[in-house]
């Protein structure tokens, strides 16, 4: 993907985690890109180690991989915090 596709991927998939975590009032548009990115390379990662593929461009199979490492990331960041 571009890099503009990333921004845009990562701020929604980055947006969804934060709803999903209740986090969305702390984190502004540029943390909700940060992430998202973080977290499509953390879930395909994950996925990898599971033996399925990563993020493979602009699709739903792509944004749920994506979606559930920016979740983790944002469960591992609420865990060092409390």
């Amino acid at each position: 993907m571009g890099i503009f596709l990333w921004i845009i991927f990562g701020g929604l998939v980055g947006w969804v985690a934060s709803l999903i975590m209740k986090t969305d009032g702390q984190q502004g548009i540029v943390l909700n890109v940060v992430v998202g990115v973080i977290g499509a390379v953390l879930g395909g990662w994950v996925m990898s180690l599971i033996g399925k593929s990563g993020v493979g461009g602009f699709n739903l199979y792509s944004f749920l991989v994506a979606l559930l490492g920016a979740v983790i990331l944002v469960w591992i960041v609420k865990a060092i915090r409390s």
